[in-house]
């Protein structure tokens, strides 16, 4: 029994991997998210551009020579980054490749050719942070960190110009589209990979959170309370002038430690439903009040951001008119064999709408034969009331027009499929018919 409880227990283990993992997603939330990362990488390319030659180049405050040396172990300790831009020794080519930086962001941002411009922004991204050393903060590790991970995933499926295209360019179930444009052109329909990113992202973020807080664990102002006056008070980094809560140190010191145990437990609070609101709650909290009072809006803005994906796609796809299956974010396969079949749900559900459209062709035809043999019907009681009425008057004979006409509306044929039954009308009628 106990060989058997385990074996059971490893079973739903496994199960619980592969839910969490390889379950399709659909894309919403990751394209909201590559909608701020796009503005946020184009925005710090732009900011770049006022003083270019200064960061960037043979003459920038860090040469190329230093900021090879910087990596590649000459001055302290070494890493495995490299930029071709430490070999750029013109001006006017590092402006080219930065104005082509520039256009690719904004493609990103705005979702135009996104499995292309997506992969390309991000290693672009990594060029020029590989040359900025000694100039980069928060915001260009957590921008180039999202923009890595969006840049695999179909995350141009929606809010994008390529669902544009392919609403009105591409036919989702024509094979003469050809796969390379559903590839471009992604469909707005769940995917293993947006899942597989959007798990990647969640688990960097609790990472970051996590030695993040153990760094400030390690530190005593965090501890005695006073780390955050010691933030509000520096002058270089505020915003506004928040000094006289001074008056209210115990408010400081209820504010520093909160913060310190929701970094370091927010890889645990933020995966049970009933803590995660809060969890968020207090990111938005934390990372605005950055925004706000301590003059780094951009990364307290992309920090917010990044938070968001932990929300549901199905958040966003309430507001485009969807409603979810059973009120659950995805369907969960509940057995090896059920997430098999889940793979060819898409498949299936495909077939149902052509077969839907056939239906509703055949539907059409039907209510035409169905007029003509209302319109025949009418004829014929039109002959039979003449016919009727001659017999009574004495004045029927046999080369009667109007018996001709009762033979030949009687005989009609509606055009009709000959696998199909009831398509044709066969009708024999006797005197007795003629009097009724």
């Amino acid at each position: 029994m106990f060989k058997k409880m385990i074996g059971n227990w490893f079973a739903d283990a496994v199960q619980t991997w592969d839910r969490f993992w390889f379950t399709p997603r659909h894309v919403e939330t990751l394209a909201v998210l590559r909608i701020l990362t796009g503005a946020m990488l184009l925005y710090s390319h732009v900011v770049l551009a006022t003083d270019l030659e200064s960061f960037i180049g043979p003459d920038a405050w860090i040469n190329n020579e230093t900021a090879a040396a910087l990596h590649d172990g000459s001055f302290g300790e070494g890493t495995s980054a490299w930029s071709y831009l430490w070999n750029i020794d013109s001006n006017a080519v590092v402006w080219v490749h930065h104005c082509i930086a520039i256009a690719v962001s904004a493609a990103f941002m705005v979702g135009f050719l996104t499995r292309i411009t997506g992969p390309l922004a991000w290693f672009l991204q990594l060029m020029v942070i590989h040359r900025l050393i000694g100039s980069l903060f928060g915001l260009d590790q957590i921008v180039t960190y999202c923009a890595m991970y969006l840049a695999w995933t179909p995350c141009g499926a929606v809010f994008s110009i390529d669902a544009w295209i392919r609403e009105r360019r591409v036919d989702d179930g024509a094979e003469s589209s050809g796969r390379w444009k559903n590839w471009l052109f992604p469909n707005d329909q769940p995917s293993v990979s947006a899942n597989v990113a959007t798990r990647l992202l969640q688990l960097h973020l609790c990472v970051i959170y996590l030695f993040g807080g153990l760094a400030k664990a390690r530190g005593q102002l965090w501890w005695d309370g006073t780390a955050l006056w010691f933030a509000v008070g520096n002058y270089e980094y505020q915003s506004w002038d928040v000094t006289f809560l001074s008056d209210y140190p115990s408010v400081f010191t209820a504010l520093t430690h909160l913060t310190l145990m929701w970094e370091v437990f927010y890889c645990a609070l933020i995966w049970p439903k009933l803590t995660r609101p809060i969890t968020l709650g207090l990111a938005v909290a934390v990372h605005g009040g950055i925004a706000l009072f301590l003059g780094m809006m951009t990364f307290g803005t992309m920090m917010i951001a990044a938070n968001g994906i932990f929300l549901s796609p199905w958040l966003f796809r309430r507001l485009r008119g969807f409603s979810p299956p059973h009120d659950a974010e995805i369907a969960m396969p509940t057995s090896p064999k059920s997430t098999a079949n889940h793979s060819d749900l898409h498949k299936r559900l495909d077939e149902l709408e052509k077969a839907e459209t056939a239906f509703k062709k055949r539907y059409v035809k039907l209510k035409k034969r169905e007029a003509k043999v209302q319109e025949r019907d009418e004829r014929l009681k039109a002959t039979k009331a003449k016919l009727r009425q001659k017999l009574q008057d004495g004045t029927l004979s046999i080369n009667d027009s109007h018996l001709d006409q009762l033979g030949s509306e009687s005989g009609l044929h509606l055009d009709h499929d000959p696998d199909e039954e009831g398509s044709a009308i066969d009708m024999n009628l006797s005197d007795r018919d003629l009097l009724e």
